[in-house]
């Protein structure tokens, strides 16, 4: 299976264009790793498998969700996120996003 390069980093504020919410990027897969029976039941347009895919905490809600590149843009607004699991990922917000938490021993 072929992979390209992601789009978007951890840290990263985005928008999702097809069901227009904010969030943060947690983690990013170079391919699509979730299930067939995921795949089928949760995307309307079918995605490509082959290019990254992306956990986001979205804004204002308590659930995560996983997104294909295609439908996310970066966020313009400059406004912060806000989602309760903020602290276990990053430690603060950068210029450019949200700083990573550094891992302790």
């Amino acid at each position: 299976m072929s992979t390209s390069r992601a789009k978007f980093s951890v840290g990263q504020i985005i928008r999702n264009c097809l069901f227009d919410y904010r969030g943060v990027i947690i983690d990013v897969d170079p391919y699509f790793k979730g299930s067939e029976d995921w795949y089928r039941a949760a995307t309307r347009t079918n995605p490509p498998k082959d290019r990254p895919w992306y956990h986001v905490l979205v804004d204002g809600q308590v659930h995560r969700t996983y997104v294909a590149e295609r439908n996310l843009e970066p966020d313009q607004s400059g406004a912060p996120v806000n989602h309760q699991d903020m602290v276990l990922y990053f430690e603060g917000q950068g210029e450019d996003g949200y700083i990573l938490r550094r891992k302790g021993n």
